[in-house]
């Protein structure tokens, strides 16, 4: 592909750099490509007769409508840490996770923290 008494090091096939022999870039939206490699530019009959297709699918709005509905159920089921039989204070849930920690001194029992699996209302417990 040498163009005009152009040094030519590989015989290559389109797509590829002649002087390196590296696999060239798309061609960019000015008309040009250069290579990664060597750092030649090349014009676009670099690329002989290739040609690129692609297609773009777009999809309904409300394709996705079930998924949301699926993650809000997840989410609303999904707990912070091991489940306990406790009534949430603020919306009556039978069920809370909790979590615990020693926050204060090692003499001095754990801190318990319990998360509502439904409204995640957060409350704590010196035990």
């Amino acid at each position: 592909m040498a163009l005009d008494g152009e040094r030519v090091c590989f015989n290559s096939p389109a797509g590829f750099c002649s002087d390196c022999g590296s696999i060239l870039p798309l061609l960019g939206d000015r008309g040009a490509v250069k290579c990664y490699a060597c750092g030649r530019s090349w014009g676009p009959e670099v690329f002989g007769d290739m040609a690129m297709t692609y297609t773009i699918t777009m999809t309904a709005l409300d394709a996705y409508e079930d998924t949301k509905v699926k993650e809000e159920e997840e989410k609303e089921e999904e707990a912070e840490g091991p489940v306990v039989d406790r009534k949430c204070p603020q919306c009556g849930n039978d069920k809370m996770s909790y979590a615990t920690l020693q926050l204060r001194s090692a003499d001095e029992g754990q801190t318990v923290f319990y998360t509502c699996t439904k409204c995640k209302f957060k409350e704590t417990e010196n035990s």
